[in-house]
């Protein structure tokens, strides 16, 4: 599915690893990086890297955060908002290539069971 992403976003200059990035500050800036990290369960080293990546390519600013300047607070580019219609786009047709043959229930259960995934991976308790 990483390789359809990125081949869909190619023309954007956005890889597979940067969309979730770009998407999360459109729907909840600012945002810090620390924060952005937290809510995506990511790195920091990662999500380090791909905020550099979108900053490059003029998709997103940073500006110090007048609360507490330890921290910057990044928002999109006007070049961020004109871009993000068109990744949502792609990824509308890419999740409607995975969709395929796939009833909503099925499709459903599918996300659920991964958001168990996921969370299970990030779970530090030592429970079982």
């Amino acid at each position: 599915m990483q390789v359809v992403i990125s081949a869909e976003l190619a023309p954007y200059r956005i890889g597979s690893g940067q969309y979730i990035f770009l998407m999360a500050i459109a729907s909840r800036q600012p945002v810090t990086q620390k924060a952005l990290s937290e809510k995506l369960l990511i790195d920091k080293t990662t999500t380090a890297k791909a905020i550099a990546k979108l900053e490059a390519e003029g998709y997103v600013r940073r500006e110090p955060d007048p609360s507490d300047n330890r921290y910057q607070l990044l928002y999109l580019t006007e070049a961020g908002h004109e871009v993000v219609p068109n990744v949502q786009e792609a990824l509308n047709r890419v999740k409607g290539k995975t969709r395929k043959g796939i009833s909503d229930e099925e499709y459903g259960l599918l996300l659920t069971l991964l958001k168990t995934v996921l969370q299970n991976l990030t779970d530090t308790g030592e429970a079982n």
